[in-house]
């Protein structure tokens, strides 16, 4: 029988963390730090040398001991609101990212249930429109018409390259003889105006009826929602499979209104314990495509991408997982080894500036930039695929020298998401890159003499396991601790909050994550302002007030002219005091939220900040860690999956 996996009896919530003390062995050791070394290359080209560090968050921070009594209690409070947390969590998409068999064996027994499907479509009989008439449409030529329907009021619904995508497949579902030729002539109001009834309905649903829909919604999903792996129980990360609809992709993607057709059995291959009963096939009269028993590989089930055949769509535990926590310790442990090569590595590529040999100058001033940059590696694309770009794949229309010593960089990044940065760089990096573009066309390659498969041998030479990630997680991890570090006084709560989240916006321009500006802005932004203007008419009145009490006058009447209760003036001096710190604190709240609309915090804390730094800091700090972590999901499962590895 499965078991739940047990919290550690170290954990405890975050309020009760206290301040660790600093000891004199982490002060010598934060001593022998100094220098520019630790600090991202970008920093110290634009800031010149560095002052002497502080000692870091994590390298101050011990741990305390803790009664077995009060370790019981904690340990009971943590797995009680972790299960309900887990529970209501939902899933993330699957991963677009290739497991290759063969790492080493990560478990010996493993069972699960599968994955749960979309439901069937379900016809509603309205009628599109066709050169102004009525048209019939068989279900599966209905469902696709009215992917496009309920998308009318989108930005995509305008795009020439979506239209024509949706129109090209949904032709070939309509068949050759289908009345409907032309997009031009269709009509999809009827269909949209159903779209908007039916969310109507569901907006009028009582508080009871949703209650009563999401229960059985959860009954249906309960079984697919865990695995048993070595006996242990652990929570299934994407067990959805994502129900058909129009690709949108992101930027100007060209494979955008392509058809995602629905994903079957026969498409997905379970990999499942080999002496555990395969999870049936819950469509009947259907099988799945593959069942495989390998343990060297943490996916449960995997298909073929709909749109990017190329690519794998798997289902992995979720990210409180062991063997997740596990694959993130690596990762952090590999970025923190960076850190006692890092300047042999820059010492070398420096060097190479000079080198006579082209691909030894390439392979230089790409490691540069990766460094510097924090830019990916690159690969090539096929021509259905984005346009998009990373270092080792620029062209000279990406790139443009401004002298005496800039580059500025502008193209497509992973997600189609756009670069845009001038920045300063070595003399010889510069001349180096107008040496590489002098005589090429736009589209040319910058690294000419380059792949990502001969920068990747290079990289592992310098060290094993190296890879531009590597350095992007390096950097974003030492900026968030030198910040951190520098930048964090002794203050109130929200104050610490925002510097943490300062830090982490100067991590995601790093690392190029960005976001829309959400649409509920505006609004937020005009419901603080107007607070902000209540509190401080509340003041005022509470200053013409205390004059009056301070001359033994009686005080005004309120807005309704009624008398008010006669209060001293030191009691209205507290008020003031109050209300003027309650102003400060929206005031900053107000200033961040500004600074974040348009930077995308979530992605860097998920993937490449180190969370040991974040749980040292909020120790240090006395910050409930779920402050700075709720963007994430379940505050507490952070916790957990965090402190499993946040001793040094």
């Amino acid at each position: 029988n499965s078991i739940k996996r047990p919290c550690d009896s170290n954990i405890q919530p975050s309020s009760a963390l206290k301040k660790a003390k600093c000891t004199d062995s982490s002060s010598s050791a934060s001593s022998e730090d100094d220098g520019s070394d630790d600090v991202p290359l970008a920093r110290r080209l634009t800031v010149g040398e560095p002052s002497k560090r502080k000692p870091s968050a994590k390298d101050i921070v011990t741990k305390k001991k803790k009664s077995p009594s009060s370790s019981k209690d904690n340990q009971k409070v943590v797995k009680r609101k972790t299960k309900k947390l887990m529970r209501n969590s939902r899933s993330s998409k699957a991963t677009k990212v290739r497991e290759v068999s063969g790492g080493g064996k990560k478990w010996s027994t493993l069972v699960h249930n599968g994955v749960i499907f979309p439901p069937p479509y379900k016809p509603h009989g309205v009628k599109m429109l066709y050169n102004g008439k009525p048209v019939d449409l068989t279900p599966e030529q209905e469902e696709v018409a009215t992917m496009f329907a309920v998308m009318k009021d989108t930005e995509y619904a305008s795009k020439e390259t979506f239209i024509n995508n949706f129109f090209t497949d949904w032709s070939k579902i309509l068949g050759k003889t289908h009345t409907i030729k032309k997009f031009e002539l269709c009509d999809f109001t009827p269909i949209y105006e159903w779209h908007l009834q039916e969310k109507e309905k569901k907006t009028q649903m009582t508080s009871e009826e949703k209650k009563a829909l999401r229960e059985e919604r959860q009954k249906q999903e309960e079984k697919f929602m865990w695995a048993s792996v070595d006996g242990v129980k652990e929570k299934v990360g994407n067990f959805r499979v994502e129900p058909p609809g129009l690709f949108r992709g992101r930027g100007e993607h060209p494979k955008m209104g392509r058809l995602k057709r629905r994903i079957r059995p026969s498409d997905i291959t379970i990999n499942i314990g080999e002496k555990a009963p395969v999870p049936v096939c819950p469509i009947p009269g259907e099988s799945w495509k593959e069942v495989k028993h390998d343990n060297t590989v943490t996916w449960l089930a995997f298909w073929n991408d709909p749109i990017n055949q190329k690519d794998f769509k798997y289902v992995f535990l979720a990210a409180s997982s062991s063997l997740k926590g596990q694959s993130d310790k690596e990762k952090y442990e590999k970025a923190r080894k960076l850190k006692d090569h890092i300047k042999n590595i820059r010492a070398n590529y420096t060097k190479d500036f000079r080198s006579k040999e082209q691909v030894k100058k390439q392979i230089a001033v790409a490691t540069y930039l990766i460094d510097k940059l924090a830019l990916r590696a690159g690969n090539e694309k096929d021509d259905d695929e984005a346009d998009t770009v990373g270092c080792c794949t620029l062209k000279v229309e990406n790139v443009t020298c401004l002298p005496p010593n800039k580059l500025q960089f502008d193209f497509l990044g992973k997600d189609s998401i756009r670069y845009l940065n001038t920045v300063e760089v070595e003399p010889l990096v510069y001349k180096a890159i107008k040496e590489f573009c002098a005589g090429k066309n736009k589209g040319g390659h910058v690294f000419d003499k380059l792949d990502t498969t001969k920068l990747n041998a290079h990289l592992k030479d310098l060290m094993p396991g190296l890879t531009a990630k590597v350095f992007r997680t390096y950097n974003a991890s030492i900026t968030l601790d030198d910040i951190l570090n520098e930048e964090t006084e002794d203050g109130n709560l929200i104050e610490k909050i925002n510097v943490y989240s300062r830090a982490n916006k100067q991590v995601a321009i790093i690392c190029n994550h960005q976001r829309a500006v959400p649409k509920s802005h505006d609004s937020q932004m005009t419901k603080l302002n107007e607070k902000i203007d209540e509190l401080k008419a509340q003041r005022d009145e509470w200053k013409a007030d205390l004059e009056r009490a301070k001359k033994g006058k009686p005080l005004a009447g309120d807005k309704d002219g009624k008398p008010k209760r006669k209060l001293t003036p030191e009691v209205l001096e507290t008020k003031i005091s109050r209300i003027e710190t309650r102003i400060k604190e929206m005031d900053m709240t107000k200033t961040n939220r500004e600074e974040l609309k348009t930077v995308a915090l979530g992605t860097s804390k998920i993937n490449y900040l180190d969370p040991r730094i974040t749980v040292a800091w909020c120790k240090t700090h006395e910050v409930p860690i779920e402050k700075v972590l709720q963007s994430l999901g379940s505050p507490l499962v952070c916790v957990i999956v965090v402190l499993s590895f946040a001793a040094p």
